[in-house]
């Protein structure tokens, strides 16, 4: 079942018109990745005190958002959205605001992922499993003030950490296989499968920073220096992709928002792990 739910993945990606640039047959996103965590996997707790008491397990997901007829969620199915080549060489060259390319995906594409979610949700329950996207669900909320930044009743990439696709970066984000380029999405369902193993040794094995010391490529993309050797400024980033860049460019290319990702290209981690000093002598 889990190779089915993963060709069903890639085949909606792959088929889906919406999966297009405007005027164009060129797509948003690659080939997804998938993986599988279960849903009482004990980092979903941990991230109680990771990212704050907030923070919702599948369990509590669940039971929030369906009071009057709750279920026992079993595994959580991840995935990864890969950024195109084209769009991510249009980013590298800017250096203030993202590319239109790179706009288009993150506001269309994202909308691509919000229909892969209910698509798979809906696939499931025809299948006689019950199944919700937690970004889509009634329970979920974003918190403006806590600990950790703004963040949510559910992350994305904390899920997708805890299914084996990836380790988190200086900039906060998520390198997986395919690299830091990407649109992350996820759905919980009562179906069990196997989890996806966990290959990494840390929380950051992946970021050249933490594991050697070296690279840092994201601090000096940052037009606002929101990146530093200390981590990463939330606060000082949302202004800057939420405002000043929305009120620069997004009604330019014809979008509500635009993003950045100027950190996410022009790094050793775009498209992929980044190979080390002791894979390269080897």
């Amino acid at each position: 079942m889990e190779q089915i739910i993963r060709d069903e993945i890639s085949r909606f990606i792959r088929e889906t018109p919406a999966n297009r640039f405007p005027d164009s047959d060129q797509p948003y996103f690659d080939e997804p990745l998938v993986a599988f965590a279960r849903a009482d996997n004990p980092l979903f707790t941990e991230y109680k005190t990771v990212i704050g008491q907030f923070h919702l397990t599948p369990a509590e997901l669940v039971a929030a958002s369906f009071p009057e007829a709750p279920w026992q969620p079993a595994t959580v199915i991840c995935w990864v959205l890969p950024i195109t080549a084209s769009t991510r060489a249009s980013n590298r060259q800017q250096s203030t605001f993202p590319s239109r390319q790179w706009a288009l995906t993150r506001f269309f594409g994202e909308q691509v992922n919000v229909a892969l979610r209910r698509h798979i949700t809906a696939w499931l329950e025809l299948k006689g499993h019950r199944a919700a996207p937690p970004q889509l669900m009634p329970a979920w909320r974003e918190v403006g003030d806590s600990p950790a930044g703004v963040a949510s009743t559910w992350s994305e990439r904390h899920a997708a950490y805890a299914a084996g696709l990836g380790t988190f970066s200086l900039n906060d984000a998520l390198i997986t296989p395919v690299g830091i380029a990407h649109r992350l999405g996820s759905v919980i369902t009562d179906l069990g499968l196997q989890p996806s193993l966990q290959t990494y040794a840390d929380r950051r094995a992946n970021c050249l920073f933490y594991r050697e010391g070296t690279c840092g490529a994201c601090i000096g993309r940052c037009p606002v220096k929101a990146l530093s050797s200390q981590g990463h400024d939330k606060r000082l980033c949302r202004a800057y992709v939420y405002d000043t860049v929305t009120e620069a460019v997004a009604g330019t290319y014809g979008v509500s928002a635009a993003g950045c990702g100027l950190c996410q290209t022009k790094v050793p981690c775009e498209d992929r792990i980044p190979p080390g000093r002791s894979t390269l002598s080897a």
